[in-house]
């Protein structure tokens, strides 16, 4: 099988800073203020993940989801430690993330899939898939400047979805957007799990981590805070009361759960 994902005691530091001007600074410095201060959004991490794992990633808001996310997508690299990949990495990490707001969708397709390492032939092969996918209609030719948050995410979910990849990251890709779509997605990334791509998967519904994971790891203030079998840590973060009665995981159990979708916005 071979390991997917090794993360080897990874650490990110970020700055927070109290003053935003010089002036303010200046007069900080002045009183003897504290003018920032650091903090490790992600706290010497480490595990690895096989491929074809499925793993949902698990924690509270500022846990540092996010940023393990980009230390494993590349787009940040860890101030200590390694985070090691192996293969083409593909998914939605940030909504609209590799837009660019004064082109269409059309045009928008062909960047983002060129970002995520598609060259212009495999995107024109699989351009038509996208759009049916996406389903924005009209929009298409207009900037996605004028996009609701709802079209870029579905615009963007639909070229993520579509790149061929060994490991596909999903970062609370049911977030937005109406539950036909969200279902759409639910059933697409079943797909690509079936597929044998390595999947790490952001999410507080309960119910859709515990249909699309085997594991999880929750993350606590940067750290790690569990490792183990999928019901075992929504128990942890305490999101089993979100769960179908009796924790039952079956797929009868969760298609017709509100849960699994998450809330309309």
């Amino acid at each position: 099988m071979g390991t997917s994902i090794k993360v080897d005691h990874a650490t990110k530091v970020f700055t927070k800073r109290y003053h935003k001007t010089f002036k303010q600074m200046t007069v900080a410095k002045m009183r003897k203020q504290k003018i920032s201060d650091t903090f490790n959004a992600v706290d010497d991490v480490t595990f690895e993940i096989q491929q074809g794992e499925s793993v949902g990633l698990m924690g509270l808001n500022g846990s540092g989801k996010s940023t393990l996310l980009k230390l494993i997508n590349g787009t940040m690299r860890p101030d200590e430690g390694s985070v090691l990949t192996r293969g083409r990495i593909a998914g939605l990490i940030a909504t609209g993330a590799g837009f660019h707001p004064q082109l269409t969708g059309r045009e928008n397709v062909y960047l983002n899939a060129a970002i995520l390492g598609m060259n212009e032939k495999e995107t024109a092969r699989k351009f038509d898939e996208i759009v049916d996918f996406a389903d924005i209609g009209d929009f298409l030719d207009t900037p996605v400047g004028n996009y609701s948050s709802g079209m870029y995410s579905r615009l963007g979910f639909a070229v993520a979805v579509h790149v061929d990849s060994d490991i596909f990251l999903a970062d609370e890709v049911l977030a937005v957007g109406d539950k036909p779509f969200k279902r759409k997605c639910m059933e697409k990334m079943e797909e690509v799990k079936a597929s044998g791509v390595t999947l790490v998967y952001v999410s507080h519904a309960a119910a859709s981590v515990a249909r699309m994971c085997e594991r999880v790891i929750v993350l606590e203030k940067g750290k790690l805070g569990f490792d183990g079998a999928a019901l075992d840590g929504i128990r942890y973060v305490k999101y089993d009361d979100e769960l179908p009665v009796d924790g039952k995981t079956d797929e009868s159990a969760l298609a017709n759960d509100d849960a699994m979708l998450g809330a309309d916005i």
